[in-house]
């Protein structure tokens, strides 16, 4: 489940995303799935897209949210592996991979991503004539 929720912030353009296996560690959950956000609004949708997924795929809702007011790092806590959305700033100050470090990082998934289409070819001179007749 935790690589669904890595999946759904990942759609929503997270950055820098990152699993920490915690369950040798012997921590209070079993995964940290961390991503950046560039803006207060995209941390919120990337939060959003999270809890969207696992609430209609997994039948699952965060047991605590936390930080959603600010959105400048939101916790969702699903017992098993806790998601945190930061802005970017905010991580590079808590720093949470440098105080797990001894975790095993778990790969992300993947999205297929489909190519933006190429613009239309477009003919240089008839435009430039089209915008003199103005």
């Amino acid at each position: 489940m935790v690589k669904a929720a890595a999946a759904a912030a990942i759609g929503r353009r997270a950055q820098d995303g990152v699993i920490l296996d915690l369950r040798e560690l012997d921590g209070f959950t079993d995964y940290f799935a961390i991503f950046s956000g560039a803006s207060d609004i995209q941390v919120e949708g990337i939060s959003e897209a999270v809890v969207e997924e696992l609430e209609q795929n997994w039948q699952q809702r965060p047991w605590h949210r936390e930080g959603a007011r600010k959105a400048d790092w939101i916790l969702l806590d699903y017992v098993d592996f806790v998601v945190h959305i930061f802005l970017a700033e905010r991580r590079d100050y808590y720093n949470l991979e440098r105080l797990w470090a001894e975790a095993e990082r778990v790969e992300l998934p993947v999205l297929e991503r489909t190519p933006l289409p190429e613009p239309d070819a477009y003919d240089e001179d008839a435009l430039i004539l089209g915008l003199q007749e103005e």
